[in-house]
């Protein structure tokens, strides 16, 4: 499991040193693609053939469905590791997030979510500030 906030530094090739202490978890291979709110999403291989299978079976009669496939699947990339553990995120995708030399990586349970620093920071503070209304809804939904 992917847990906990992490400031790094993307280098000027657009390579990111993941944290020591995930790395085991991609020993089969990574995916880096186009997340939500802007950030990427970081998988383990295994974890993104299975959300690569959901994608594909959305129906492709439907509009929104077949954009969210594009967005997820025409976005990824396969990405190797380097002797040390940082992976080279493609031009498009650091272009995508607005990814700048700080970034921040959070982990979200099954992936990794990889922001750029000021992106992350506005959208912590706003989340924190709505969180009692967030809770409240997610308890209506039975978490």
């Amino acid at each position: 499991m992917f847990i906990g906030e992490y400031s790094h530094n993307l280098d000027s090739k657009g390579r990111l040193a993941v944290p020591a202490k995930f790395r085991n978890m991609f020993k089969k291979g990574a995916v880096v693609t186009k997340g939500l709110d802007n950030c990427l999403f970081l998988y383990p291989k295994e974890k993104w053939e299975d959300m690569a299978e959901k994608f594909a079976n959305l129906p492709i009669s439907q509009s929104k469905a077949r954009a969210f496939s594009r967005h997820m699947l025409a976005g990824a990339m396969d990405v190797d590791f380097d002797s040390q553990g940082r992976v080279s995120l493609p031009e498009y995708l650091r272009k995508f997030s607005d990814l700048k030399k700080k970034v921040v990586i959070a982990g979200v349970y099954d992936r990794l979510e990889i922001w750029n620093k000021q992106a992350w920071d506005k959208y912590k503070t706003r989340a924190e500030e709505n969180s009692n209304d967030i809770a409240e809804e997610l308890g209506e939904m039975g978490v």
